[in-house]
């Protein structure tokens, strides 16, 4: 089965919604894009979603910067109420000097950038919700096919003007396309 329009573009918006909620730190969003028994495993992270954001935010809050870009899906339903996928990401972090996690990202004592490009493997689930059925990830298996560490010149927006650059909190452009996820 194909699934439907509905069902694709939901579970698009919800793979953006995840890639937004990592890059502006809203990390409250992250129960409304996951069941409450969904798993998670990247890299060094794993275990239940609560415990996948506990371990990204001591990743993710310490870069200047992240920007993570969505590639294509594909879609593999099984029945009206199951989807696996792939979708393809890269993944940008602008590292500080002093970075606490070497393990992740080595601490080279300058500014520079990591790029990660991998594929996320999801298993979508079609549940009961307050408003009705909800797709919501159930397993998310998160896969590296390379990386890159440059340093780089101009990664650090620490001089843009004020407005210019992408805030961490409600200040940025984008709360009110994301309001609903907010809650």
């Amino acid at each position: 089965m194909t699934g439907t329009l509905e069902d694709r573009e939901a579970i698009r918006d919800l793979l953006a919604a995840y890639a937004h909620a990592i890059d502006r730190r809203r990390w409250g969003m992250m129960e409304r894009l996951f069941h409450p028994d969904a798993t998670f495993r990247f890299g060094t992270i794993e275990g239940d979603w609560r415990g996948f954001v506990e371990q990204a935010r001591a990743v993710i809050d310490p870069c200047l910067a992240t920007q993570h870009q969505l590639g294509q899906t594909i879609f593999g339903f099984e029945g009206d109420t199951v989807c696996h996928t792939e979708t393809y990401m890269t993944a940008m972090h602008t590292i500080p000097p002093g970075y606490p996690l070497a393990e992740v990202f080595p601490n080279k004592g300058v500014i520079y950038s990591a790029i990660v490009a991998g594929r996320y493997v999801d298993r979508f689930e079609k549940r009961p919700g307050p408003d009705g059925p909800e797709w919501r990830i159930a397993q998310r298996t998160g896969l590296y096919d390379w990386r890159e560490f440059r340093v780089v010149e101009g990664v650090d927006l620490s001089d843009t003007p004020e407005g210019a650059a992408g805030y961490h909190d409600d200040r940025d452009p984008s709360t009110a396309a994301v309001k609903a996820w907010l809650g």
